[in-house]
């Protein structure tokens, strides 16, 4: 395995500073949240990290961005960190967000046309979506404080309110790294990255 060139830990740093961002839009807009769960950007930047960095780099990037914030950096949502992070509903998405990258980042690795991109994003947030949302719903009913009336079927009703716009994202981010592919990835020093040479 390859040893990181100064090109990939910018990168990667810049996504994890990304994934920060997205994670807090919710602290400028209070009214983002449904049922506890924060409506945040990550979802989309997972994906770009995936599209755009690939399947190696894109997983370390967002496996930094985890583990910076276990060790207390405040880049979860809410402004959060620490290990206690773990135990939360939402912890699940989190780690989700990994095997996001990696996926995506393997697929477009294959095939870089247009409808591959946005198929790959598309089955990234679903990825997403199952990982978050089934964490989320045996947390509440192992060992968090659930709801009155807690269900399964409500844990999915909540993720109703993010779908639209995680949908839209996700297009929009397989088209982005598409376009980012044709113009700049495909030259020079990037045509390193997500061939992992």
């Amino acid at each position: 395995m390859r040893n990181l060139r100064a090109l990939d830990l910018t990168l990667a740093a810049m996504f994890v500073a990304l994934m920060a961002i997205g994670a807090n839009i919710s602290t400028i807009a209070p009214f983002l949240h449904v049922g506890g769960v924060p409506i945040t950007l990550q979802t989309f930047f997972a994906i770009l990290a995936g599209a755009i960095l690939g399947s190696r780099l894109g997983s370390i990037a967002l496996t930094v961005y985890m583990l910076v914030g276990l060790v207390g950096v405040p880049v979860f949502a809410d402004f959060t960190g620490g290990l206690s992070i773990i135990i939360r509903p939402t912890f699940g998405f989190i780690l989700s967000y990994i095997l996001v990258a990696f996926m995506i980042g393997k697929m477009v690795e294959r095939n870089k046309s247009l409808p591959a991109f946005i198929t790959a994003s598309l089955i990234g947030m679903a990825v997403n979506y199952f990982l978050g949302t089934n964490w989320m719903y045996f947390a509440y009913k192992l060992w968090a404080a659930a709801p009155e009336g807690f269900s399964y079927k409500m844990a999915w009703l909540w993720m109703v309110a993010p779908l639209p716009k995680d949908i839209v994202l996700s297009v929009l981010a397989g088209i982005m790294a598409h376009r980012l592919e044709k113009t700049v990835l495909s030259k020079g020093q990037f045509k390193q990255i997500k061939r992992g040479a």
